[in-house]
């Protein structure tokens, strides 16, 4: 027995996978660590409409974020032979600095309409600030992706950690000196330059000689089907906020968004560390169609073993941890806490599949599939707030503090994804890996 659990653990360690996945792992521990102060602060320090406000930022951040394409200039630099390698980090370089800059001006101009959207004119300058950020990222984009292409996720994890840490500082002795909102704006804007400094010191490359765009149709090409799927994957992701936000008022969508990110923030740092891992772990037999298969039934285990005891634990205590860590003042928020802790099990299962898509340079089924789905998500929700203007859902009213529509949103961000997501992942796995014939 103790032979084979040494050899077992052998096996672990010399798993570049498994080494992965804990590094990220890892670093995700440190970041929620270093965040339970931030949590806690808030939650003594902000009110609902602020937690409204951080809300609709992040969502505009989130959406912008996608238009940069840097998920799909990650993923043509991994994909590259050696003989491509060069020209395709060149042509990524110059190719996001264009991205960047032109997102960082576009966020500036559609600050003031999105601040008359949410009727929050206060919205406007932290929108406009944080739009820096997107001046930094073309310095380490490339250097990033070429560290995952080797497989040394270890450094992605430590400039993520670096990074918590110093940003829950920030955000601990802002939001103490009463700088509201701001404190998170500053937090990501100053925090930011810690991945080029991370990313610079263990990485070589640098862009060599003049302006080039090389290959940037190809590049671009395969990053725009990318940029569909992430666009697509934000707005479903965001849409509950955006319309809440409209219909039922910033104040309802602080409670909201507190529900959101007290229940699926551990969950969602978890699944993006396992997506990360995913991807380089699916690239490296993605031309070996059975062995493709087999590490994509694999995530399936990982998803079994790591987030369901994640998740049953967390509903399980979430009723005697909310109200001591962050206090009694978001006990109504625990209904949709608990709808939305459960969400994530269907979250990694379609993270799991995007990746492997992406593997097998299939992001056009990933696209039709985000589009589809998107859109019958978001008309759901839309009518669902439409009938609870009307009063449909006012039986509702004495089961919770809550708006109602705030629950029916909830239960249906749930019950679709549980539908959705596990049919089309089993649709995949028989078209493009299927089993073997004996």
């Amino acid at each position: 027995m103790i032979s084979l659990l040494s050899e077992k653990l052998k096996q672990l360690r010399t798993n570049k996978f498994a080494q992965n996945i804990g590094w990220l792992g890892s670093a995700e521990l440190v970041q929620r660590v270093a965040r339970l102060g931030t949590t806690i602060t808030l939650a003594r320090t902000f009110t609902t409409a602020d937690y409204g406000m951080v809300s609709a930022i992040y969502t505009v951040f989130e959406f912008s974020l996608a238009f940069t394409m840097t998920e799909g200039i990650t993923a043509k630099v991994i994909q590259a032979s050696d003989e491509e390698l060069e020209q395709t980090c060149r042509t990524s370089f110059w190719v996001g600095c264009i991205l960047f800059v032109s997102l960082a001006i576009l966020q500036c101009l559609l600050a003031y309409p999105i601040s008359q959207f949410y009727n929050a004119k206060e919205l406007l300058w932290p929108i406009c600030f944080l739009s820096l950020i997107f001046l930094v990222c073309p310095l380490y984009v490339v250097q990033e992706a070429l560290i995952a292409r080797e497989n040394r996720l270890e450094i992605r994890a430590r400039a993520q950690s670096i990074q918590a840490i110093a940003s829950n500082l920030i955000i601990i002795g802002s939001a103490l000196l009463g700088f509201g909102v701001w404190a998170i704006v500053l937090s990501m804007v100053l925090t930011h330059p810690i991945w080029i400094v991370v990313m610079h010191r263990n990485h070589p490359w640098r862009p060599t000689g003049g302006i080039t765009l090389e290959g940037g149709r190809s590049i671009v090409g395969f990053g725009v089907q990318l940029l569909g799927v992430n666009l697509l994957d934000r707005l479903r992701f965001n849409i509950d906020y955006l319309l809440i936000g409209r219909f039922l008022g910033l104040e309802a969508l602080g409670l909201y968004f507190f529900a959101f990110n007290a229940g699926l923030g551990i969950s969602q740092t978890i699944i993006w560390s396992l997506s990360a891992a995913w991807y380089p772990h699916f690239c490296e037999v993605r031309t070996e169609l059975g062995k493709l298969r087999n590490r994509y039934l694999g995530s399936f285990k990982t998803i079994a073993l790591v987030m369901l005891p994640l998740v049953l634990l967390q509903t399980t205590l979430s009723p005697i941890y909310v109200p001591i860590v962050f206090g009694k003042e978001w006990l109504p928020a625990l209904p949709v806490l608990i709808l939305i802790c459960f969400s994530a099990l269907p979250t990694a299962l379609a993270r799991s599949t995007s990746q492997v898509l992406r593997a097998m340079d299939k992001p056009a089924i990933d696209l039709v599939w985000s589009l589809c789905f998107t859109s019958i998500f978001a008309a759901g929700i839309w009518g669902l707030l439409q009938l609870n203007q009307s009063g449909r859902f006012d039986s509702l009213a004495g089961l919770s503090q809550l708006d109602p529509g705030l629950i029916v949103v909830a239960t249906m961000v749930l019950s679709s994804q549980l539908l959705a997501v596990p049919i089309f992942s089993a649709w995949v796995l028989k078209t493009f890996l299927p089993a073997r014939n004996p």
